[in-house]
């Protein structure tokens, strides 16, 4: 074949994914063969390739294609989650553009578009997925809105609320004014926020005596029904049963003391408002108070607030309003500057109004208790541990989840209401119906024959569809697969899993082998999803989690489009290949850590701005991305290299010792490797990946086989048989092993280094093995021998003098030549060397160098500056081995690192400590002479 000069990734991948989906290699069905399931974390299906999920699904896709290759039956589910608050406010904005209001069209106009949305941009994520590389099942592509999904959360929710789980009450929620929705405590990201602290004096309807509160939310002064002091502050307990006035209202409430009140912040009186705080409205209710909610669903005062000229004001706007009244009647002492914190919806970004609102909760207590033990007892594993600790903090402090969105798009809450408000929950209406009749010994009819039962107009929250996907995407595609199902799962609620029926979809993939997922959704999704595991299965939804770290920008900044500080996805695999941009995030990002990804970031904020610089190839420059491309590149000359040799089956095999050594230290590093990798080593597994293909395979041992140029004195510029074929051995293993991080490159080169039948892949090909090694010894005798070369060729260029012309000998303070034997033809060939003498005897006249615990010469004159520049060497190398020495030393001594460190690992630890008391007596041997 002709082979291109320069690797040309464009054309590879698309070409080796076409080939890979054509023959189904990414399709999974269950078989004998051990499966290793991954399901995928939905991304939003409003959503565009970003940073972090080109990270998320490469570590997957490192998991699935391994598994793969080691034979087991892979199957990577892949999907989107229906978002329900950031869908429909995409859709809203669509019908808004068509001069359509939601409120102008009924709930199943509402929907069709919903869902016509969804069918023409729903799918743009995966597809940008299949550019990375991603190995899914994608004939297993699910989505939390699609019907048997939906059937699986209707089903939760009746168990949980028949087995007393689930319950509805007026409690006070996150409510999103612009979501105009409940959210969970788990979707408010607090900000900090400069803001004022406002002292404003109650005065007492005589005119007598005043107490001043401190507040930052003066637009709440409206609903005050009390003010609270601490009963032992002697400040105010002559005040405790009296009243005050209300400034602005004018109504009269009640001096309440309460335990609660901190008299030492502000003026320690409180003013209590129990529609819009949370303390306030548990004080409220240990003290009867009333509950005056003033602030409308969508963060306007309401009439509830009783003065008309702040009717249907912004909150924020009544504020200022409310404070110029106060100021006018003498009312406000002082403000002062004060910063807090400010809870905000993670999806819109409105602050949070703290209301009181009907809404439907799961209570957490019981049902979080499973998930709680079963991670802190490893059944299932954290990578890192560390997040253990704040799991264990969340869920020993949890509270119940409010399930309900005040939403169009979603899951409709399966409860049904009778006109006197009596509640029926069931998976539809015709059951809801058989239900009432047993219920009520009627029928739920009006008089004139019609239905009386209405459903409950809410929506599930998205995290109630989501929580079950392990569960749920095995799910029968067909009513067929559920039947039969040997599935009898009895799991702390006694019932099957949602669905009814398991399926043997479900019977053989689940539990899931690992999920991978970033450490900021801990408490939305993967504790949920334990919970769920637990409840409706009996068992764990996943083996092991796998967290990622955030992406961050070069000032440390979390990665996000409204920063503009993050770089088009497709825009750079289009400039570093998929293999460079999966090789640049691994490489740098251990798992659970933060990863710091060095792109410029545009200096201004301006739309067109940002625009412009995310266009410019330039602003996406990434040293990352950038060595993962030149890695792909070193591949590709690897084997241009290999194919260019030319083959004579008449030479003897010649370099026997060579590819003993490669194939010893192949087996040697991949032992780690794969270790690594089976503990979710990742980053670590790579480096190591990276060192053995390019230092070892290509630096050294490619270097001591090239075929010598044809020359009169005996260079054949030919390889032996024998050699070239165990070259090609080795760089195939290397290949296969590499596959999982780059699969485009180690493709496209794998079918080309050897012939290969039509069908075959290295994505199914055998994953490799670490062998017996037969000599271990060998890989330490390859060091010196590398070692002597490398300070060799340090004396050339120090000298100035030519690799090529200018050949130097080389005497070895020693006798016994054996350590140095195996690698002498190398080291005279690779050092451009006329001879190597071992002897006890020093040169008169030479340069010296120290490697392991041999004294080396090369036979050169030097001026006195020169001897004593080459001396200053010696002490500097000499101080190093000292402090190497000692830094060893503080570690075996070290009990702790004894008593815990592997045999193995204390051992190797001995061996270098010997190894630099051996070194430190020859230097200092050296600096005496």
């Amino acid at each position: 074949m002709e082979i291109s000069k320069t690797y040309n990734p464009a054309d590879t991948e698309s070409k080796w994914y076409q080939y890979w989906l054509e023959h189904k290699f990414f399709e999974s069905k269950p078989d004998e063969r051990e499966p290793f399931t991954i399901v995928i974390p939905p991304p939003n299906v409003t959503g565009v390739l970003h940073m972090g999920h080109l990270l998320n699904n490469t570590i997957q896709d490192v998991l699935i294609r391994r598994a793969r290759m080691q034979g087991k039956n892979a199957c990577w589910v892949p999907g989107t989650d229906h978002a329900a608050i950031a869908t429909e406010a995409k859709v809203v904005a669509m019908l808004k553009e068509k001069g359509i209001e939601k409120k102008d069209i009924s709930r199943e106009e509402f929907l069709k578009y919903a869902f016509e949305w969804k069918e023409k941009y729903g799918g743009i994520i995966l597809h940008q997925l299949q550019k990375l590389g991603a190995s899914c099942d994608w004939s297993r592509t699910r989505f939390t809105m699609e019907d048997n999904l939906s059937e699986a959360v209707i089903d939760a929710f009746v168990q949980l609320y028949e087995k007393g789980l689930i319950y509805r009450g007026i409690r006070m929620v996150n409510w999103d004014p612009v979501g105009k929705t409940a959210i969970s405590d788990d979707e408010v990201i607090f900000k900090e926020n400069n803001g004022k602290l406002y002292f404003v004096k109650y005065q007492s309807p005589q005119g007598d005596y005043s107490i001043t509160v401190a507040t930052v939310r003066p637009e709440t002064i409206l609903g005050d029904t009390a003010v609270c002091v601490n009963p032992h502050d002697e400040r105010y307990k002559h005040l405790v049963g009296k009243t005050v006035i209300v400034p602005i209202i004018n109504r009269e409430v009640p001096i309440i003391a309460d335990e609660y009140v901190d008299a030492t912040f502000g003026t320690g009186a409180l003013k209590i408002t129990p529609a819009h705080d949370i303390n306030d409205y548990e004080i409220g209710l240990k003290h009867n108070l009333a509950v005056i909610d003033t602030i409308a669903d969508d963060g306007k005062m309401s009439e509830a607030c009783g003065v008309a000229k702040y009717v249907g004001t912004d909150r924020f706007i009544c504020r200022k309003e409310i404070i110029k009244d106060i100021k006018a009647a003498g009312l406000l002492e002082k403000e002062e500057d004060y910063k807090n914190q400010v809870g905000t919806s993670e999806r819109t970004g409105a602050i949070i109004e703290p209301k009181l609102s009907l809404q439907w909760f799961l209570k957490m207590q019981d049902i979080s208790k499973p998930a709680l033990d079963n991670v802190m007892n490893d059944t299932i594993q954290f990578h890192p541990p560390k997040f253990k600790n704040m799991y264990k903090s969340w869920m020993e402090n949890v509270r119940d989840w409010c399930l309900s969105r005040q939403l169009w798009w979603g899951q409709r809450i399966p409860a049904y209401y009778d006109e006197e408000g009596n509640i029926i929950v069931a998976k539809n209406l015709a059951e809801a119906k058989a239900k009432y009749k047993t219920k009520y010994g009627k029928s739920p009819l009006t008089p004139e024959g019609g239905i009386s039962l209405r459903q409950d107009e809410d929506v599930l929250d998205t995290w109630a569809s989501s929580w079950l996907w392990p569960i749920s995407v095995f799910s029968p595609l067909t009513p067929e697969e559920g039947k039969n199902s040997p599935s009898k799962m009895e799991g702390a609620g006694g019932r099957l899993p949602p669905l009814g029926s398991g399926g043997k979809d479900f019977d053989y993939y689940y539990p899931t082998s690992v999920l991978v997922t970033g450490f900021d959704i801990i408490f939305f999704w993967v504790a949920r999803m334990i919970m769920a595991g637990y409840e409706f299965t009996g068992k764990l939804p996943f083996k092991d989690v796998y967290f990622t770290g955030l992406i961050r920008d070069r000032m440390g900044r979390k990665m996000s489009k409204s920063l503009g500080n993050s770089p088009e996805a497709l825009r750079l695999i289009e400039l570093y290949s998929a293999d460079g941009v999966r090789f640049g995030l691994l490489r740098s990002s251990a798992a659970g850590n933060d990863l710091l990804f060095d792109t410029d970031v545009p200096k201004s904020q301006k739309v067109e701005d940002v625009a412009a610089f995310m266009n410019d190839p330039k602003s996406h420059d990434s040293k990352l991305c950038e060595q993962g491309r030149n890695f792909a590149n070193k591949i590709w000359n690897a084997f241009r290299l290999l194919k260019g040799w030319e083959v004579d089956n008449s030479l003897a095999y010649q370099h026997a010792t060579a590819v003993e050594w490669i194939e010893t230290k192949f087996n040697t590093v991949f032992a780690e490797i794969d270790e690594n990798i089976a503990k979710y080593r990742l980053s670590e597994a790579l480096t190591d990946l990276y060192n053995l293909f390019w230092d070892d395979y290509c630096s050294w041992y490619l270097e001591m086989i090239k075929p010598s140029p044809l020359t009169p004195e005996g260079g054949t510029g030919k390889v032996d048989a024998t050699t070239y074929q165990k070259t090609v051995e080795i760089f195939d293993k290397l290949l296969r092993a590499l596959h999982p991080f780059m699969p485009f490159i180690t493709e496209e080169v794998w079918q080309n280094i050897q012939d290969r039948k039509a069908g075959e892949s290295i994505c199914i090909a055998p994953y490799p093995k670490a062998e017996t090694i037969k000599d271990a010894t060998l890989v330490g005798k390859a060091q010196l021998a590398f070692e002597t070369i490398i300070q060799i060729r340090n004396i050339r260029s120090k000298k100035g003098l030519s690799p090529v012309r200018d050949a130097l000998a080389l005497h070895i303070k020693a006798t016994d030549n054996s350590e140095f034997a195996p690698f002498l033809p190398y080291i005279l060939r690779l050092a451009n060397l006329t001879e190597i003498k071992f002897s006890e005897e020093k040169p008169a006249k030479a340069l010296s160098f120290v490697v392991k615990n041999y004294e080396c010469f090369v036979p050169f004159e030097e001026n006195e500056t020169e001897a004593q520049a080459s001396k200053a060497d010696l002490q500097k190398e000499l101080d190093y081995a000292r402090g190497f020495r000692e830094s060893t030393l503080k570690k075996l001594s070290n009990e702790k690192f004894v008593a815990n460190a592997k045999p193995e690992v204390i051992e190797n630890e001995r061996k270098k400590l010997a190894d630099a008391e051996a070194k430190i007596a020859t230097l200092e041997e050296a600096l005496k002479g």
